[in-house]
């Protein structure tokens, strides 16, 4: 059989009925895992396991009533795919689905199978869900961004560079489908302010470094970075290269300004605490809730943080102002 043709088969278990999902073996049951990281990414390793961890201390044990199947995706949309197709084939009871891009491919292959998903955007506006207090179909979960976040980054950017006049909106298309609801909320924000919002899709960790080059060629350019498994397997070489050109940067997830970027103001949330609440709602699925009884939880709080050495890299003083609302400073 072609490989194209086991996939399509695969995927076809989207449309096999619940109850036949429900026979396991020895009435153990099966949770399929999507992971939009890489495998060797500690931080995302330790995530899986408070899932595990909460599952084990609610009953669930793997080995004696339950199974648990991982993906790791690596940040690879095509490999998403494939593996989405997989878990469906294994006949899951639930599926744990991390991240947009993890979600959407899940999405793609079953409309039937309960799905619980982590560190998503706005899973309303995109659709996903038909509200948060009753989502409907068969997906629930815990959200992480609102796209009204990209309005806040370039306003706090602006602050701390009032000569800004342009901000390059740096994403992986593969990765981060989202970015077509944040760009509409930034270019309005940017024309209140005078700033010309240019998107940047990148696909290649090769393209960073020639992209900001490309962009810094002009004056008084800033930098935003959307969140997706892309960008954050390739923070590194951004802060660097924004450092390098002297480009003001900030991105709404978790360690951005400790790792170099200028600023960050995201969800005060350890996502570690995400994957464990997670664990209820599988278990509240497993003992024969719907998804659609669960309502999508959002964060609460909210945390800025600004890196003062990145500021003096850039050749930047943070204003007063700015310093006072954060909520850490990095000296």
């Amino acid at each position: 059989m072609k490989r194209r043709e086991f996939i399509a088969g695969l995927g076809s278990a989207a449309a096999w009925p619940l109850a036949a999902r429900a026979q396991q073996a020895g009435g153990v049951r099966r949770i399929g895992v999507l992971m939009s990281a890489a495998a060797t990414e500690t931080e995302f390793q330790s995530n899986l396991a408070a899932f595990t961890r909460g599952l084990r201390q609610l009953g669930w044990i793997e080995g004696q009533n339950l199974r648990i199947d991982v993906r790791w995706n690596a940040g690879d949309a095509e490999l998403a795919r494939t593996y989405a197709a997989q878990l469906i084939g294994l006949m899951p009871d639930v599926i744990l689905a991390a991240s947009t891009i993890g979600l959407t491919t899940i999405r793609q292959a079953t409309t039937t199978v309960p799905v619980v998903f982590v560190q998503v955007a706005d899973p309303v506006a995109q659709g996903f869900v038909a509200s948060v207090r009753q989502p409907g179909g068969n997906l629930t979960g815990f959200s992480l961004l609102e796209f009204s976040h990209g309005a806040k980054w370039l306003d706090l950017l602006k602050q701390t560079a009032p000569g800004l006049k342009r901000v390059e909106v740096m994403f992986n298309p593969d990765t981060a489908p989202y970015a077509k609801f944040f760009m509409p909320v930034i270019e309005t924000a940017a024309r209140s302010l005078g700033v010309q919002a240019i998107a940047t899709p990148i696909r290649a960790a090769a393209h960073i470094e020639p992209a900001l080059a490309e962009f810094a060629s002009a004056p008084n350019g800033g930098l935003i970075v959307l969140n997706d498994s892309f960008t954050r397997l390739h923070y590194s070489p951004i802060v660097a290269a924004a450092q390098r050109y002297r480009l003001p940067s900030i991105a709404g997830r978790s360690g951005f300004a400790k790792g170099g970027g200028l600023m960050e103001y995201g969800a005060d949330i350890n996502l570690a605490d995400q994957y464990r609440e997670a664990a209820t709602y599988v278990d509240r699925i497993l003992k024969g809730l719907k998804p659609s009884d669960l309502p999508v939880q959002a964060p609460t709080k909210y945390r800025f943080v600004i890196n003062l050495k990145t500021a003096k890299a850039v050749g930047l003083t943070v204003p007063e102002t700015l310093m006072a609302v954060a909520d850490e400073v990095i000296q």
